[in-house]
């Protein structure tokens, strides 16, 4: 399990994160902690789209997590390409799927990213090789008994053998670790969460061919996971955070 750093906003901004090969850099928000600095950031650094998302959001609390989270991205991004937080391009790759400009999101600048947010807390990554991460609230019994049969069919059995009050922490660890691999992959849930068993068990399955998943620490009430392209490279270690 990877343990991410805590970000934190600072007078002097950030430095440029290092990346070791195949081994994704991560960092978690806390958005009731850092929501208020992130706000008086938000208008030199976010651009006009990213201030009007924020804008549109009802609840505070959504609003503090999609401003924390995407501020903290763009100055990691601007201290790793050498540029400032307001001058680094976010733009979208082709959709491996279909083609469409809904791919994973990149800069052109060399360097590989992901963001997940949920309300309280937001997951951020790095990597040299293409990355995506996912963070998600455990759900109540009821949404597990809705939208469980999306899952792998192992997993569904998975979940069907455990007891009612297990089975929230165990969908939504393998709901967490198929959409890292997918955001990772760029076609995100078009194609379903059905095509890979990634477990629901405390440690993932082995990841589809040339990839790594990782469950993430995050706090209590959460889950989390990592995915990162390895094809061509060892397993991470055991002191790789």
């Amino acid at each position: 399990m990877y343990q991410p750093d805590e970000f934190a906003f600072t007078e002097s901004g950030c430095r440029a994160p290092a990346l070791r090969p195949g081994v994704p850099a991560l960092w978690i928000v806390d958005p009731r902690r850092e929501g208020e600095r992130a706000q008086d950031l938000a208008p030199g650094i976010l651009d006009a789209e990213e201030l009007a998302r924020a804008g549109n959001l009802a609840v505070e609390a959504d609003r503090y997590c999609f401003v924390a989270s995407h501020v903290a991205l763009r100055m990691l991004l601007g201290a790793r390409l050498g540029i400032a937080p307001d001058a680094v391009r976010l733009t979208r790759e082709p959709c491996p799927s279909c083609g469409g400009p809904h791919g994973r999101p990149a800069t052109g600048g060399g360097v590989h990213f992901s963001l997940s947010h949920t309300r309280g807390v937001a997951l951020l990554a790095l990597a040299d090789e293409p990355v995506g991460v996912d963070v998600e609230r455990a759900p109540e019994n009821r949404t597990v008994s809705e939208i469980g049969d999306q899952l792998h069919p192992a997993e569904r059995r998975e979940l069907a053998a455990l007891p009612a009050e297990e089975r929230p922490a165990a969908f939504v660890r393998a709901w967490t670790r198929k959409e890292a691999y997918l955001k990772g992959t760029g076609i995100g849930l078009a194609d379903g969460l059905s095509h890979d068993h990634m477990g629901t068990g405390p440690v993932p399955q082995p990841g589809p061919a040339g990839w790594t998943v990782t469950d993430v620490a995050v706090p209590h009430g959460y889950a989390a996971a990592v995915a990162v392209r390895t094809a061509g490279r060892p397993p991470a270690h055991e002191d790789d955070r």
